[in-house]
């Protein structure tokens, strides 16, 4: 169950919410800004188009009555001089206007006119050419140009250009448009500044239950609660499906804890009877056949480990409802690895080294270290040849008592190292059942040197063995103190 938690909830969050926050304002804000630029080049060609509908029609008007108007002034005088007073009657201030004889003759043009000036010229150069209504641009001038046909009885009497100066009118609507690009740049600024917030204010909650998720444990299950008064409801919402798959998962492991606990004990009695039993019959039975005795000798090996496993996950169960007591006392470090080993080659003939400068004093629980050995020397011996000494190493370093189990066996695999301390983990299953190991031996390590307030850590390479070492905390007063 607990791996189960670190699949679900690893302790540290694999997601960034400061970069999530960036990037979803980011995302927002490209939105915002697509958003209010295609309104302002939308407003700023509308309104440009507005300026050269009114232009061109206001002078299309004025070229469509001059062949009339001709008539009427000409009725008194020569045609030339109807023309004239034709134009001086219908131009209006910043407009521009001749008349230009098939030819190429100017006939009339408007006060102020010169068709020798150089500035001028240009203009009738650009005004010659095929025209569409449109501003265009004569050094630091706006123009719109337009031209016609002057038809009189009859007669084509050449043609009428007209230009109108829109300068001040484009000027006025260039400042419009920087106003209103100045205005959108403030508002794109605002809506950035309240989208951070909104945003802030959204992954927050999110980013508190996933640093939440991330630290809880299978002990914490039942009392953790997910409280969110002021976030939005769909959030409040998560933090309530949360905190009921929160109360379903403790259900769940407090149901398992006490299942493994109460089976562990209601099974153990009866196989350690089978087990006696079965030793029994072997010392005292002196007919048995050679395939009897081998089928004796494979269910009491059998029944034994099936004790040991049943002992093994009855200690889990205690540590795990936090009924292991650890009576923590300062200790020399160096008499108990002294007893465990002796304990241990009084089983095994193979060499085991203790290496150590000076006393190692320790705060712990002196059954509960000695387990932790026990189980380590066993796993070492299980796992290397019997040419190769284990070696235990004493040592102080950082303010912690330090000790170390080295072997010079197979090794264990990078890609395992992070998982052997979990329960029935096992890097090689045909290996481990061949030693007769459970699976459950690290985990109980793991779990009594943290209860000492220690660390455990492993150091790994295939084929040339492990290092597994040992942290507590030092003694808070030396043997023989008052």
């Amino acid at each position: 169950m607990s791996n189960v938690f670190k699949k679900l909830w690893p302790k540290r969050s694999s997601v960034d919410w400061s970069s999530l926050n960036v990037r979803l304002t980011i995302e927002a804000s490209l939105l915002v800004i697509v958003g209010l630029g295609s309104v302002a080049i939308w407003t700023g060609l509308r309104m440009q188009q507005i300026l050269l509908t009114s232009h061109t029609q206001n002078i299309a008007y004025i070229a469509d009555r001059f062949p009339r108007d001709v008539v009427a002034n000409s009725d008194m005088m020569p045609v030339e001089s109807g023309i004239q007073k034709t134009i001086d009657a219908v131009a209006l201030p910043g407009m521009s206007m001749w008349v230009k004889a098939p030819d190429g003759r100017f006939i009339a043009q408007s006060v102020g006119f010169d068709p020798k000036a150089s500035q001028t010229m240009d203009l009738i150069d650009l005004a010659e050419m095929p025209l569409q209504p449109q501003i265009y641009q004569l050094g630091d001038r706006s123009l719109v140009l337009y031209q016609s046909t002057v038809n009189v009885k009859g007669q084509n009497l050449g043609r009428v250009y007209i230009v109108q100066d829109v300068t001040n009118d484009q000027q006025a609507l260039i400042s419009a448009l920087q106003g209103l690009v100045t205005i959108c740049i403030i508002v794109m600024i605002a809506i950035l500044l309240l989208l951070r917030f909104r945003v802030d204010r959204l992954l927050q909650p999110l980013e508190e239950i996933s640093q939440l998720a991330g630290e809880i444990s299978a002990d914490d299950l039942s009392a953790v609660q997910l409280q969110f008064d002021r976030a939005p409801s769909e959030v409040k919402n998560l933090a309530q499906a949360f905190n009921l798959l929160l109360s379903r998962l403790s259900a769940s492991w407090e149901r398992q804890r006490q299942f493994v606990g109460d089976a562990s004990h209601e099974l153990r009695t009866p196989l350690t009877i089978v087990q006696g039993y079965l030793q029994s019959l072997l010392r005292r039975s002196q007919n048995l056949t050679d395939t009897q005795r081998d089928a004796l000798e494979t269910a009491t090996s059998e029944t034994e480990r099936t004790v040991r496993l049943l002992q093994d996950l009855l200690d889990l169960a205690r540590a795990d409802n936090g009924q292991v007591r650890f009576r923590l006392e300062p200790l020399v470090v160096n008499e108990l690895v002294d007893e465990v080993v002796t304990m241990a080659k009084k089983v095994d003939d193979r060499t085991i080294t203790i290496q150590a400068e000076t006393l190692v004093e320790a705060q712990a629980d002196r059954d509960r270290l000695k387990q932790v050995l026990i189980n380590l020397i066993d796993n070492a011996l299980h796992y290397s040849p019997i040419d190769r000494p284990i070696v235990i190493r004493l040592t102080t370093l950082n303010q912690k008592a330090q000790i170390q189990v080295i072997d010079q066996g197979v090794g264990i695999a990078l890609v395992d190292q992070s998982r052997v301390f979990e329960r029935f983990y096992r890097v090689d299953e045909a290996r481990s059942r061949s030693t007769g190991g459970t699976g459950l031996g690290l985990a109980i390590v793991k779990s009594l040197v943290d209860g000492m307030g220690g660390d455990l850590s492993l150091q790994s390479k295939p084929g040339e063995g492990s290092t597994f070492s040992i942290s507590l905390p030092i003694a808070k007063m030396t043997i023989g103190d008052g």
